[in-house]
């Protein structure tokens, strides 16, 4: 024993000297000499840590533990795991509380203390957060060693505090990193992963269990329920993700938490929204008010707060009203007077609605946002209250799938609510499209009945399905079988009794209802269903006996109406009853709308009360009140009836609310509500028309014209005495017509009206506007006749409409626009009705201040009007324009005068006023408009007049822009500018703009603004027409010709301008001898000048244009008429003017008139003129005409008399013309070759030695005149020539490739070809073939090369080629005549092409003579 201490010493005097092999050999040889010597374990344990082998010294000092539980050997495994780290924190635990124990049971506290301090001060510092809790145990009550330790460690219910920390955030962690791993996998949906999370971690998770300690330990009761809110939630939440098999007792966990906050009264939304939604009590009235209340305070920012408190507020609430006090407010000493909770985030506050319609908003508000079922159930009461069953339909459909979902959710079964959900949408949907859902309605009341057959709801929902599908026998026999088992309800005896009254059994209906009234009385049942029963019984009592005496008696069935108010003040059926008794018995129109009104405020369902009261407000023309009736009608639901409905549409609420919506100018929904009304009532007249009429007036004509038609195909069916008058169709059909153009029609509809209300002054009007319209849209379309006599026909009708209708405003406008016609179409100014005007002047002529407006200015009276007298024929086209003039602008005084009350009529008054007075200025004389005159003075006032009356209009400001723009062009500027402004889009405003331009000689300026007047409208032509202007001015002819061109083509036929411009501008291109220029390019601008001369009959110089015209169309004998016309007028002209400028127009027409009778053959006369003008056009006489025009009109004057002379055989006269012309003209080529071939034709040999000599003089000038070489060749090939041939055919060569030969010459240079190869002495065959092939290659387009080929070769596809050749080149493509194309159908030898050569040109012989080859053949 001694050996071993002395042994023991030695190892410890080596552990001092750091001697470790030596102290654990030492304690090896003790140990193995005594197996159980604590002390040398320690000592080796020690030895070994010290060597860094703590795997063994670990055992060493577990040994000694083994051998005897002291403090230092477990001290020294504390030391030993805290060099270990955190991996044995474990161990370290188990070590720390077995060393804690020894020190409690040596009475050590603070040692113990201490040692459970630094251990969890390691495991906060070393370990991770789950070790940490581990640690935290160890101060737990549950801890051995926490008795001793009590007081001197936190206080448990921090501790749990912590762990509840951690675990919270850890588990929170953990759920969020699975989600995020397991979502990636491949068909993981998120739902189905955050379920599956959860109810991994929330199934395993101590939380639970953590916070439950916690909520016991805890001292600070907001720390309690703080924790018993978390833990109600964690529950809340594991139920949700616990499986289905095992949800049954996690929620009696749950709901038991839940109630125990709500007995408390703890404020937590949860916990009271799983106590009142779980309870599934089966009748609303079954929850707890107290509760509800209490819920309300608490929560008042919910939605079912919202919900409840609209639902306890209203009159079907079956809790008693909560009275709300108003507390007075105190403010404690120097407080503000503002209330803190004014300021965001201030105290929630309880809104409770005053008005049904407040209420209704706040529940809606909230039932939209929330799944509560109990919210549901009082809101589907609510919508079934106030029959709102579309809604109530979609809300029940929604309320069902959210009881299926927290079913689901919760494992709860919500039987009851079930059961009334299916109740809400069974009677919902045995009213909502009714009868389309009663097959779904039966099946959920079945189902109701088999959970609860003696639900009262469910059977008056069967009963009322066979009600509304009004088949009352089997409703009836249903709900007697339900009182067979309930025969007290009340409510179902009731119905019952009215289905026998609806049946007509009105006295057993009446005893029904008599029998259940005392019972009702006695026993309390809702006010709704007493009121019902009263009304109902009222309504037998009045069907029993229809008299009048009987209805009028206040006994009877009015006394029940009036009980039923009583009874239930809000009874919309009673006033309806009420106002029909008022208006038909008691004649109280005042109280019958009062009930009306009230019925209808009630209830939309009161169809009945809305017509009666919608017709009243009619006769008074209230037209608002109208359509808010109409509205609120259309807007139950109850107008259109659903599909497979026994029941009839109504139609007159909307039919109501489109006649509203026209009065409102409101057109695009009066034409919705009279469509409506229409699918409901196919048949209704009104409606239809006035369909028609909203169409019209919001431009929809042909939209119009059919529903007018409809009306009228309704007319000829029914009877006119249910229609009323049916004329007003045919005046709306007349509008139509006349906005759509269709005058004609339109005239011959306000005829037939007014022949039947002969004083409609509207009806009256609108014909004479129609006609003056549609003489204007003839002007425009060329139709001049056609509109003289529609302005003639609406002065004569003027005359016959009623004498009221000639003191308007629109009977004098269409008078003075009736007078415009004759003045546009001035050739027809002799068919003015001169005599109807007189008298239409007279008409109510008792103030002569009705003509006298600017009569100082512009001197206009009647006194030309009523002038008397015989006029010379030169004078009266002048006397009658000014009459016209006159006429218009009168007409026009006149409307300003009978429009003095009425400003804007007035300033269009004005406005027309003034372009009447430019019109007459206009039509003055050249000469007298260089100056202004009176009537443009007269004219700018009229204009400024309306601008003052009316300064927004822009048409005001361009008028007095136009009217300016030669007196004062910065006026003019200024007026233009500003209509501008007004409207930027006005074309024809820019195209003035570019006109002043020009006028000042801004040619920049002008471009812009015609550029944009095209931009605004590319269809107005006077932009183009400006353009072309401009054009000329920049000298590009081409390009003016086309813009004048363009702009003819758009133009209206009244439009002077472009009838002038275009065919002058095309004449100027005719004069550059233009190739392939054709006559149908002159057919338009004959026309146009034609269209002129209707116009403008006095315009002189442009009829003599279109006899040059007519001159290259071989229209002589118009030529002749007009020419003689001009030449008659000229010369009266000049024998009273002796003008200068008149001679020489007259010279000009003189020498025109010549050529006009030598092409009708009429030579004598030719003759004539031709001298008379060779002298006026003498150089002796004075200088009328510039030196080119006396040249040209001299050389065309001996031609034309050179011709006539040859062609009456004066042949030496003729020569010696020629002769004549060629000197005065220096030898013009074309006249050369005439005068050679009459030489020719004298058959002299100095005559024909002549010809030669002068056609080679023009060789000589000009090589490139192609008749002077093919003249020369003909006269080679005839004189047998050679050299003379050679150089002509030489000429000829390059003449051939030239592109100045027209079509016509190249035919005849290829024949002069063709006659020289047949007539050479070398001729094979060949040449004359090779020549026309030729012909072929270098003009394929032509046919004359085809069709010789054909003659010569007699193959078929030559001709066929020609064929087709020509029929390309015919117009519009090309200029071949008639005749080349009869010749081209001849050439195929064909019986139907030589028919149609005959159809096409039977003048022709090629025809002819190939239709009787071909026949012959």
């Amino acid at each position: 024993m001694a050996s071993i201490k002395a042994s023991l010493k030695a190892i410890n005097d080596a552990i001092r000297q750091q001697k470790w092999d030596d102290a654990l050999a030492q304690a090896e040889n003790v140990i193995s000499r005594d197996p159980n010597n604590y002390q040398a374990y320690v000592f080796k344990a020690f030895a070994l840590d010290k060597k860094n082998q703590p795997e063994l010294a670990e055992a060493a000092y577990q040994t000694a533990v083994g051998i005897r539980s002291d403090a230092q050997a477990w001290q020294g495994l504390i030391k030993l795991y805290e060099k270990q780290g955190p991996k044995a924190l474990q161990k370290y635990q188990l070590a720390a509380l077995k060393l804690a124990e020894i020190f409690r049971d040596a009475n050590e506290m603070y040692k113990c203390q201490d040692v459970v301090d630094k251990f969890l001060d390691f495991a906060r510092s070393r370990g991770d957060r789950s070790q940490y809790i581990q640690a935290l145990r160890l101060i737990l009550p549950n801890s051995p060693i926490y008795p001793a330790l009590e007081g001197r460690v936190p206080h448990p219910a921090k501790t749990y505090e912590t762990i509840a920390q951690i675990l919270e955030v850890d588990e929170k962690k953990r759920i969020n990193t699975l989600i995020g791993e397991r979502r990636t996998r491949l068909g993981a949906k998120i739902g189905e992963v955050t379920i599956e999370v959860n109810r991994e971690v929330l199934c395993q998770s101590e939380l639970g269990d953590i916070y439950e300690q916690l909520i016991l330990w805890a001292q600070d009761d907001d720390v309690r329920r703080q924790y018993e809110e978390k833990l109600l939630q964690f529950r809340y939440d594991r139920l949700l993700v616990t499986p289905a098999p095992e949800k049954a007792a996690e929620l009696q966990v749950v709901q038991k938490l839940a109630e125990g906050m709500v007995i408390i009264k703890h404020p937590f939304k949860l916990a009271w929204d799983i106590a009142i939604e779980w309870q599934d009590q089966k009748e609303i009235k079954d929850w707890d008010v107290n509760v509800l209340n209490e819920y309300c305070s608490f929560f008042p920012d919910s939605d079912l707060y919202r919900v409840l408190t609209g639902f306890m507020t209203s009159d079907i609430s079956p809790f008693p009203k909560k009275v709300t006090e108003t507390p007075e407010a105190t403010h404690p000493p120097g407080s503000d007077d503002e209330s803190e909770d004014n300021e965001d985030g201030g105290a929630p506050t309880s809104v409770v609605p005053y008005t049904d319609e407040d209420r209704l908003l706040m529940m809606t508000e909230g039932i939209s946002t929330t799944n509560s079922l109990l919210a549901h159930r009082l809101m589907g009461e609510y919508y079934q209250h106030l029959e709102e069953h579309e809604s109530n339909v979609e809300l029940m459909r929604k309320a069902m799938k959210v009881v299926v979902a927290e079913t689901e959710k919760t494992g709860k079964v919500f039987t009851n609510a079930n059961q009334s959900f299916m109740l809400y949408l069974g009677t919902a949907l045995v009213f909502y499209q009714s009868p389309r859902n009663h097959g779904e309605a039966k099946f959920l009341f079945d189902k109701v009945l088999e959970v609860d057959p003696t639900s009262t709801s469910a059977m008056i929902g069967v009963g009322l399905i066979y009600e509304e599908e009004e088949d009352f026998d089997r409703a009836i026999e249903f709900l007697e079988q339900a009182l067979k088992g309930d025969s007290t309800n009340l409510r179902v005896r009731a119905e019952v009794g009215w289905l026998y009254a609806l049946k007509g059994d009105y006295a057993r209906g009446k005893a029904e209802l008599e029998a259940l009234l005392p019972s009702m009385k006695r026993v309390p049942v809702s006010k709704d269903l007493l009121a019902q029963t009263q009304h109902r019984l009222g309504c037998c009592i009045w069907n029993l006996d229809p008299s009048k005496s009987a209805r009028k008696d206040r006994n009877g069935a009015y006394a029940y109406f009036l009980d039923a108010l009583k009874s239930n003040f809000s009874y919309a059926p009673a006033y309806s009853s009420l106002g029909i008794y008022y208006e038909d018995y008691a004649k109280d129109k005042k109280r019958a709308r009062k009930c009306f009104l009230k019925a209808v405020e009630l209830s939309s369902a009161e169809i009945e009360s809305a017509e009666r009261l919608a017709r009243s407000f009619a006769d008074d023309g209230d037209w608002d009140r109208v359509e808010l009736v109409a509205q609120r009608v259309v807007e139950s639901g109850r107008v259109r009836p659903p599909p497979g409905s026994k029941k009839k549409g109504i139609s007159w609420p909307l039919s109501a609310l489109g006649v509203a919506e026209l009065n409102k100018q409101d057109y695009a929904k009066a034409i919705v509500s009279f469509q409506q009304a229409l699918r409901i009532t196919p048949e209704d007249y009104h409606s239809w028309v006035g369909l028609g009429e909203s169409y019209h007036n919001s431009g929809r004509y042909i939209a119009a014209t059919k529903a007018i038609q409809n009306a009228q195909k309704l007319e000829e069916r029914m009877d006119h005495n249910m229609l009323g008058d049916t004329w007003f169709t045919k005046y709306m059909l007349a509008n139509v017509r006349r906005e759509l153009g269709e005058f004609d029609e339109a005239i011959s509809l306000y005829r037939t009206v007014i022949s039947t209300r002969p004083e409609e002054e509207g009806v009256a009007i609108a014909l004479m506007q129609t006609m003056v319209e549609n003489a204007s849209d003839c002007v425009e379309k060329g139709i001049f006749g056609k509109a003289v006599e529609l302005a003639t026909d609406a002065l004569s009708f003027a005359l016959t409409v009623p004498i009221n209708v000639a003191n308007t405003f629109n009977f004098w406008k269409a008078i003075g626009d009736s007078c415009a016609i004759f003045s546009s179409v001035q050739g027809r100014i002799h068919d003015f009705p001169t005599t109807s005007l007189q008298q239409l002047l007279r008409l109510g002529d008792t103030d002569k201040s009705a003509y006298s407006v600017l009569g100082d200015i512009d001197g206009v009276g009647k006194e030309v009007i009523f002038a008397e007298g015989i006029f010379p024929d030169d004078e009266r086209l002048g006397v009658d324009l000014t009459r016209i003039l006159h006429a218009t602008i009168l007409a026009y005084k006149r409307a300003i005068y009978e429009s003095a009350n009425d400003t804007h009529a007035q300033a269009v008054a004005y406005y027309n006023l003034g372009w009447a007075e430019n019109r007459a200025h206009l039509c003055l004389p050249p000469q007298l408009r260089i100056q202004s005159s009176r009537y443009q003075k007269a004219a700018v006032r009229c204009f400024k007049r309306a601008i003052e009356l009316e300064a927004g209009n822009p048409e005001f400001w361009n008028s007095l822009g136009v009217v300016t723009s030669e007196i004062n062009p910065s006026v003019a500027q200024h007026a233009f500018v500003r209509s501008l402004f007004i409207n930027e889009r006005s074309a024809h405003v820019w195209s003035n703009l570019g006109a002043l331009a020009l006028l000042q000689n801004d040619i920049q300026l002008a471009n812009e603004a015609f550029t944009r007047a095209q931009s605004n409208d590319p269809d107005y032509a006077h932009a183009w027409l400006g353009q072309g202007f401009v054009a000329l001015l920049y000298g590009d002819p081409k390009e003016a010709r086309g813009l004048f061109t363009h702009a003819m083509d758009i133009s209206e036929s009244s439009s002077l301008l472009t009838r002038r411009q275009y065919p002058t501008s095309l004449f100027d291109h005719i004069l550059t001898n233009p190739p392939n220029l054709g006559v149908t390019s002159l057919i338009q601008p004959l026309f146009a000048l034609t269209q002129l001369r209707h116009l403008s009959p006095q315009d002189l110089a442009y009829q003599h244009l279109s006899t040059l015209y007519q001159e290259r169309t071989n229209d002589s004998s118009r030529a002749i008429d007009t020419l003689e016309e001009a030449c008659e007028r000229l010369e009266a002209n000049y024998e009273a003017t002796e003008s200068a400028d008149s001679l020489a127009r007259f010279a000009l027409a003189k020498t025109d008139l010549a050529r006009s009778y030598l092409a009708a053959g009429k030579y004598a006369a030719a003759t004539d003129c031709g001298e008379m003008a060779l002298q006026l056009s003498s150089d002796d006489s004075a200088n009328e005409l510039t030196a080119e025009q006396r040249r040209k009109a001299r050389l065309s004057a001996h031609l034309t008399v050179g011709l006539a002379e040859y062609f009456s055989k004066n042949v030496d006269a003729a020569v010696s013309y020629f002769e004549a012309a060629l000197g005065e003209s220096d030898g013009n080529p074309d006249a050369v070759c005439v005068l050679a071939q009459i030489l020719w034709a004298i058959g002299t040999d100095e005559a024909r030695e002549r010809a030669r000599t002068i056609l080679f003089e023009v060789i000589e000038q000009d090589p490139s005149h192609v008749q002077s070489v093919l003249l020369l060749g003909v006269v080679a090939l005839l004189d047998e020539d050679e050299e003379s041939l050679d150089a002509v055919v030489s000429e000829l060569q390059t003449l051939r490739t030239s592109d100045k030969a027209t079509d016509t010459e190249h035919s005849q240079i290829g024949e002069i070809f063709r006659a020289v190869a047949a007539l050479s002495e070398d001729d094979t065959g060949n040449d004359v073939l090779g020549q026309l092939q030729n012909d072929v290659m270098l003009y394929p387009h032509l046919p004359h090369g085809w069709s010789r080929v054909a003659e010569l070769t007699g193959e078929e596809y030559p001709a066929d080629m020609a064929l087709k050749v020509a029929l390309k080149a015919i117009p519009p493509r090309g200029e071949l005549g008639a005749v080349d194309l009869a010749d081209a159908y001849a050439g195929t030898s064909k019986v139907a092409d030589a028919q149609t050569a005959v159809f096409i040109a039977p003048w022709s012989t090629s025809g002819w003579e190939s239709l009787g080859n071909a026949v012959a053949s």
